[in-house]
């Protein structure tokens, strides 16, 4: 890790190499979504940096929002009569930048494109009548409820920028190449698992939030860094009132979260499809003077999903992969908030660990089935089998395509649901993910520490 100007730490990223990959192989515009807080607008400002030669910066919440949008007014000024002006928007572009000039060496970075569908809805013109490159990037605030917004299919792709994964945090830490090294099956120095062990339960306390993971790195104290996830989950809650004129203040909100919090702790069973919607809002207006409506709490949930803090898993009916339902469980999309709204509930240590260790290896899963095309399925999910539940059941797409039973074991806790799938024949192997181990295989069984995960490929 190193530092950029005067105060900020640079935090390696793995959408880095995506983004050059975009550069060489796409001539699509680029949308890059994602949470508020997680390094959108840094890290795609450093990539134009050192990969173009003239970089144009727009802020359609700011200033230079303001400035474009005055641009892109006078260069489409048309009267009844006159010749149509030729090039409108390449005419906004120069007189918002005189040195702009439409080359491969250019990039256009319109950011907070949800503060204007009418700039959004340009999309097409800019893949289909550019050579400089475009990138947009902003959160769904804002756009999931107005039809203004226009589907730009054909013309976009896209990349999410996440909160810091735990090998991301390990490379911060600047114990990326002990991370690399470790063998998933026991094979390496018991003193390196530990320390790989030691870091991951940082990870699990603080989560990756890149402003908390910096503090963590300039303090190692976890009460700041806590202070400074307070300070993300207040911005969200600031930006989210702007849109939702039916949720009266910040305390809903909280108490939204709080819910989902208890939902995680109570429908351990999981939900029917159509269910978690009617859970949530009885919670709320259970625990909070309002009359929120299921209505309000359905928006609020997609909201919540579209904005990046919370997704969900399906349920997949005694191992039989075709009796799949979808959003039967919910999980936040970063250990630190997972931890401060439980421990906020009141939820006891032990379930709270657990819990963790769920939504950790349920956003690993996420990613395969985003990224890799590792995995079937459109969302990870848990299995029912006689009468139990399996963590997570995975029907590999590469190799053999292979069914595991994923079960996630904190101490001595048996698979008993997974190993009653493996000997019916229902999976083909069962994969145990535990924290106090250095990994192991037994026959169909296989053992892997939890840190390790991210290493481990569904293609044996």
């Amino acid at each position: 890790m190193r530092r950029i100007g005067v105060d900020r730490m640079y935090l390696k990223r793995k959408i880095y190499d995506r983004l050059t990959q975009w550069k060489k192989e796409s001539s699509l515009t680029l949308e890059v979504t994602g949470a508020r807080q997680v390094g959108k607008t840094y890290i795609i400002n450093k990539f134009a940096d050192e990969h173009f030669c003239k970089k144009i910066y727009i802020n359609l919440f700011e200033d230079s929002g303001n400035e474009f949008l005055e641009c892109l007014r006078r260069a489409r000024d048309w009267e009844p009569g006159q010749e149509r002006p030729e090039k409108p928007i390449h005419k906004a572009l120069e007189l918002f930048d005189k040195d702009f000039t439409d080359e491969r060496d250019t990039v256009v970075i319109i950011d907070e494109i949800q503060e204007s569908s009418a700039v959004y809805n340009l999309i097409r013109e800019f893949t289909r009548s550019f050579q400089c490159r475009f990138i947009v990037t902003g959160s769904y605030l804002g756009r999931i409820l107005n039809a203004d917004f226009k589907l730009s299919a054909g013309d976009l792709t896209a990349l999410r920028v996440e909160t810091l994964t735990f090998e991301e945090f390990a490379d911060a830490c600047g114990l990326k190449g002990s991370f690399d090294k470790l063998d998933l099956y026991g094979g390496s120095d018991p003193e390196e698992y530990e320390k790989i062990k030691k870091l991951y339960d940082v990870y699990c306390q603080i989560g990756g939030y890149p402003a908390v993971v910096t503090e963590y790195i300039e303090t190692k104290s976890l009460a700041k860094c806590r202070e400074k996830l307070e300070d993300v989950i207040r911005l969200f809650y600031s930006e989210s009132s702007r849109y939702f004129d039916d949720i009266l203040d910040d305390a809903v909100y909280d108490n939204l979260f709080c819910s989902v919090a208890r939902i995680l702790l109570k429908e351990k069973k999981g939900l029917d499809a159509d269910s978690f919607s009617e859970s949530l809002q009885k919670l709320v207006v259970h625990d909070y003077d309002s009359n929120i409506s299921k209505a309000v709490c359905n928006r609020a949930i997609n909201w919540l999903q579209s904005a990046g803090i919370l997704d969900f898993a399906g349920k997949v009916t005694e191992c039989k992969i075709l009796d799949f339902k979808a959003r039967c469980r919910c999980f936040f999309t970063d250990l630190g908030l997972t931890r401060y709204f439980l421990r906020k509930i009141g939820a006891d240590h032990t379930a709270i660990e657990g819990l963790i260790q769920e939504n950790f290896v349920f956003l690993e899963l996420r990613r395969r089935q985003e990224r890799l095309q590792e995995i079937a399925l459109e969302m990870p999910a848990f299995a029912t089998y006689r009468g139990g539940e399996i963590d997570f059941f995975v029907k590999s797409l590469v190799g053999s395509e292979k069914i595991y039973a994923v079960e996630v074991k904190s101490g001595k806790g048996q698979a008993s649901s997974g190993q009653k799938a493996l000997d019916d024949g229902k999976v083909d192997y069962l994969l145990l993910l535990k924290g106090n181990t250095m990994g192991g295989r037994a026959d169909m069984v296989y053992t892997v520490p939890i840190y390790l995960f991210s290493k481990f490929r569904f293609d044996l």
